[in-house]
């Protein structure tokens, strides 16, 4: 399935919003220089099949709320402006506030995410989320829990996707691991946590 940019599409069980430029070039790699500089990125480990191992990138939260996942606890630290700035640039494209940002720097393309959803019960029971990327393109995939359909799309720098409705409930999504060169790319996802 091809997602139409720059409006909404409904797809099962829920709404995918793509902006492949909403945030000029010129502007992008600025960002990125600065978050790249400032944000306070940590590498965890997480328990994975009775053993800790480590997240295949680097992370780091910034908001209003603890988050939790993966046995893994992660205490906020404040806002920057620009997490803020971009934060208010995200509310106005979903129409919704958020009070929390992941940021996750992925250094070469051996690092990744593996198939999950963000369906912990803090988010609420349909979470909108919106993610924004800088840097270099990475690939992100959705599946379907029971269809197994499938959606593929390229992350350019400056790229905005929101997922909505009750995406996080019925879908799986990914960034995979790549053996082709790519530059590093840090990725912001920004959401509401219910304390």
């Amino acid at each position: 399935m091809n997602l139409v940019e720059g409006r909404w599409n409904y797809v099962p069980n829920g709404a995918l919003l793509w902006v492949p430029d909403f945030i000029d070039l010129f502007e992008s790699q600025s960002i990125f220089d600065e978050l790249q500089q400032v944000l306070k990125w940590r590498e965890d480990k997480i328990m994975m099949f009775g053993k800790w191992v480590s997240i295949p990138r680097l992370q780091a939260w910034y908001g209003d709320a603890s988050y939790q996942y993966s046995n893994l606890t992660l205490e906020p630290l404040p806002w920057t402006p620009q997490l803020e700035e971009l934060r208010k640039r995200c509310e106005q494209a979903a129409n919704t506030s958020f009070n929390s940002v992941l940021a996750n720097l992925y250094r070469t393309g051996q690092d990744s995410n593996g198939w999950h959803s963000d369906n912990e019960p803090e988010l609420g029971p349909s979470p909108v989320i919106a993610s924004l990327s800088f840097g270099g393109t990475r690939r992100f995939a959705l599946k379907h829990r029971q269809t197994k359909q499938k959606i593929t799309l390229d992350l350019p720098s400056g790229s905005l996707l929101i997922m909505a409705g009750d995406i996080q409930r019925h879908w799986l999504h990914t960034v995979p691991k790549t053996t082709r060169h790519v530059e590093p790319r840090i990725n912001l996802t920004y959401r509401y946590v219910y304390s």
